[in-house]
């Protein structure tokens, strides 16, 4: 049982600010009908996905191992649809490899990863290695907490970026290449449930054997 430590109460501020809806200010009766205007059957696609794309997968694999596994970059090329051939290149931690969904298209790379906090950020860009403006924000959470059972709970979000509507290097684009990244990102949303969904089915795959789920090539 918890004690509960005998100190003054936090007094909350009262905050007179326009769109702050807080019980103070608004009761649960008046709040209830916003609530549920907000509740919709169907959503329009660009509301939900316009300025944000987020998906979320459950894998029956240990969040540690999972983790491993995405933080190094060369993962990309077994788990994501088109992300291929990964070379070193003389940057600190930088990758470029070949975007066969853009045909000549060359993708760099670097990951910044956390363990404390199982977040993996793959900061990307076509065609150039010198500004990654492409950043996919994952995380690995231990899904024992979540679903109270064992395995992980990945979540994974990239923003709209204003770069996806208009190149901004375009003189670093081949010449003959007919789409730039941004033309698919109504697609964004399928396309990235599709490869955290081959995600799921390697880690899976590979636990369920007892392999690793990070390959030894990867060592």
């Amino acid at each position: 049982m918890t004690d509960t430590v005998k100190a003054e109460p936090v007094e909350v501020p009262h905050l007179e600010i326009p769109g702050v809806y807080r019980i103070e200010t608004m009761t649960l009766k008046e709040g209830m009908p916003m609530v549920l205007d907000m509740t919709r059957a169907v959503y329009p696609h660009d509301e939900i996905f316009g300025d944000y794309c987020t998906v979320n997968e459950y894998i029956d694999a240990p969040p540690d191992e999972v983790f491993d596994y995405l933080s190094d970059t060369r993962s990309l090329c077994e788990w994501t649809y088109s992300m291929r051939g990964f070379e070193r290149t003389d940057q600190p931690d930088l990758w470029v490899s070949d975007d066969r969904i853009g045909s000549n298209t060359r993708i760099y790379t670097r990951t910044e990863s956390s363990r404390e906090t199982r977040t993996v950020d793959y900061h990307c860009a076509w065609d150039q290695g010198e500004h990654l403006w492409m950043i996919y924000l994952m995380r690995v959470v231990d899904a024992q907490k979540l679903f109270n059972k064992p395995g992980s709970v990945v979540l994974w979000t990239n923003c709209h970026h204003p770069f996806y509507d208009e190149n901004a290097y375009p003189e670093t684009a081949p010449a003959d290449r007919p789409v730039w990244v941004g033309d698919f990102w109504h697609l964004f949303a399928a396309g990235h449930l599709l490869e955290l969904r081959n995600l799921k089915a390697i880690c899976e795959h590979r636990h369920a054997n007892g392999q690793p789920i990070k390959p030894e090539w990867m060592n």
